[in-house]
């Protein structure tokens, strides 16, 4: 496939008007939907911001190339713009942005769809090509020069599984590229490092991780003769085949940005020695990537791959709720065999499935795929031995440090016995340790634990349950999705398991508030928002009903000074309330949908829910300032 079957006509606006980068992105977005290549405007902008938020992607070079995979998309597409005077878009050299290229790739994009885009992203690493970008004067020049690029391409390509013959005595050097989207950063990374490896002279082989897969895999025998290897990602990669080799470590946007000197630093052998578990650092005088913090990037792990079974097994139980609260236990008299089957599917399987996945997909985090298993086993313990999530949160790391430990006594076994390290020793042996710690040390002391919880939550006094409620709601609204919101949602799911569902009845109001006060401050104070941010308004309706806290980001990005302290003031009024009008709530998910069937009065919990979306519509409407036309 071409890249002008992607970028038309249509899709080129030679002369950007905008003068910063937001408004580049709602220039090129409009581009697009105006050609009839989104199905949702807005929510293709949201993925756009949501990837920039992760790390800019105005590359340097005058490049900007935003970029977003997602459901939005109906016809996978490019949009070009230029300004001539450049836009401040955060690039990574701090200079202007002058060519921006704004790829849309739907999630249902086939390979080639995806192989096409990225041939984009090698392509303005040739400054001629850039050159002529800038001078073109009409989109059909804008067009021949891409085409021109392409065709010359074709024509010296040569074979993608290169093989790199090299002496004994010659540095060879290798690298990993990846980015979160793998459409653009991952082969921009790669190419650079090609053309600066050519003007030094050295031998180097590069992985791509992108979103058509891994191509041009490293071999093991390219691994074992390694001087050292390069792993310029902003995702997880296969990492425990590099055990043993000299390692250096940095964003995907170091390798664009400075690729001589990570080449530089390889040769040299600068790197550090790489052992399962470990974070390599980047070389010395290297620009130290900034992580998250190892606990929280685990434990996110976890709960992201947990919700999927939260929110669909916790829906199927609230659904069972409509038969009657009772109606899947046969010895009620409002039995309901459908209602059984619902509750059976939602509730005795998925739901309890959700504390071996979270222990699963933690110790997979740390110690890679040797981890899941054993932190599977000791999830499925923790919850068949009454410590619930909080014994699952427990077993997750528990199995992922224990895994990373065998890693580094079985490092000492003869290299003949490789292959049966994943396939038996690991298992094995990590199974058995996490059981027997799980059975005879973990569970009873945490089951203890979780009930001593639960009957203090129980007696808490009417005043002191109103504070645990406002906390907890206000603590929804304060980062929208975040760790800050995601632990007050995990505690909530916690104190489900144990049978207390009070705490999560207002978690899911105060999560509830954010982007219904927004949508109803919208509706009411339509000359304090912008028309784009009205329209986004009547979408964060749907959103807050639906318990999608983050709709409300977008505002909260916009205005965060006047935003956030309204949102939090509604979320936790609606907790407080929650907790003043006695009410439970069994299923974790479901927003609107499970709202009749909370324990205590559903019109009251509605209420609840409302008031707080009132207090965020009228606080946000008496801060905001109009907007000026």
């Amino acid at each position: 496939m071409k890249i002008t079957e992607l970028i038309t006509k249509e899709t080129i606006k030679l002369n950007l008007v905008s003068t910063d980068k937001p408004d580049v992105i709602d220039e090129l977005v409009n581009k697009l939907d105006e050609a009839g290549k989104l199905n949702d405007k807005e929510a293709y902008r949201e993925a756009i911001l949501a990837r920039e938020e992760q790390s800019t992607t105005g590359i340097g070079e005058g490049i900007a190339i935003p970029h977003a995979k997602t459901a939005a998309v109906r016809t996978p597409s490019i949009a070009f713009g230029r300004s001539e005077k450049g836009v401040d878009y955060d690039a990574l050299d701090g200079m202007p942005s002058n060519l921006f290229f704004m790829i849309a790739a739907s999630e249902g994009a086939n390979n080639e769809h995806l192989e096409t885009l990225s041939k984009l992203s090698s392509y303005l690493m040739d400054m001629a090509f850039r050159e002529g970008l800038l001078k073109a004067e009409t989109e059909d020049e804008i067009i021949s020069l891409i085409n021109e690029k392409q065709d010359a391409e074709a024509a010296e390509e040569e074979m993608e599984e290169e093989s790199v013959e090299t002496s004994e005595d010659e540095t060879y050097v290798l690298a990993v590229t990846a980015c979160p989207t793998g459409i653009a950063h991952t082969y921009m990374a790669a190419d650079a490092l090609k053309a600066k490896a050519n003007e030094l002279g050295l031998k180097l082989k590069v992985e791509t991780n992108g979103s058509s897969g891994v191509k041009n895999r490293l071999t093991s025998s390219d691994i074992e003769k390694a001087s050292a290897i390069i792993v310029a990602a902003d995702k997880q990669v296969e990492m425990d085949r590099f055990q043993g080799k000299k390692l250096i470590q940095v964003p995907v946007a170091q390798a664009i940005r400075n690729p001589q000197k990570l080449l530089n630093d390889a040769a040299e052998k600068k790197g550090t020695i790489y052992t399962a578990g470990s974070r390599p650092q980047a070389a010395e005088g290297g620009e130290k990537p900034k992580r998250q913090s190892a606990f929280y990037r685990h434990l996110m792990n976890g709960v992201s791959n947990m919700l999927p079974f939260v929110v669909g097994g916790g829906i199927l139980i609230a659904i069972s709720f409509m038969f009657g609260i009772h109606s899947a236990d046969p010895k009620d008299p409002s039995y309901n065999q459908f209602a059984a089957a619902l509750d059976t599917i939602g509730g005795k399987t998925a739901f309890a499935l959700m504390v071996a996945v979270l222990a699963g997909f933690i110790a997979r985090s740390i110690a890679d795929s040797p981890g899941f298993a054993p932190g599977m086993v000791g999830g499925f313990l923790a919850s068949t031995g009454n410590s619930g999530f909080l014994g699952g949160l427990i077993a997750g790391f528990l199995a992922g440090y224990i895994v990373l430990g065998l890693k580094k006594l079985f490092s000492k076994l003869p290299q003949s016995l490789e292959g049966i390290k994943p396939v038996l020793l690991y298992p094995v042996f990590g199974i058995l340790i996490t059981g027997l710690i799980m059975l005879f040390v973990i569970n009873d002391p945490v089951q203890a634990l979780n009930e001593a919880l639960s009957s203090w939550l129980q007696g808490l006094g009417k005043g002191n349950a109103i504070l645990v409620g406002l906390l907890l709601g206000g603590m929804m609204a304060i980062d929208m999705g975040g760790p800050i919101n995601k632990a007050a949602f995990t505690f909530g799911i916690a104190m489900i398991d144990a049978g207390n569902f009070a705490p999560h009845a207002a978690i899911m109001a105060g999560g509830m508030v954010p982007p219904l006060g927004l949508a109803i401050a919208t509706s009411i104070f339509r000359n304090k928002f912008t028309k784009q941010e009205r329209e986004a308004g009547k979408t964060c309706y749907v959103m807050g009903l639906s318990f999608i806290t983050e709709g409300a980001i977008p505002f909260a990005a916009a205005d965060p000074g006047r935003v956030i302290p309204s949102l939090v003031a509604g979320s936790a009024t609606a907790g407080a309330l929650t907790m003043l009008f006695g009410i439970g709530l069994r299923a974790p998910h479901g927003g609107i949908f499970v709202v009749p069937f909370v324990e205590g009065n559903p019109f009251l919990y509605g209420l609840a829910i409302l008031i707080g979306a009132l207090v965020t519509a009228l606080l946000v409407g008496f801060w905001k300032k109009p907007v000026q036309q």
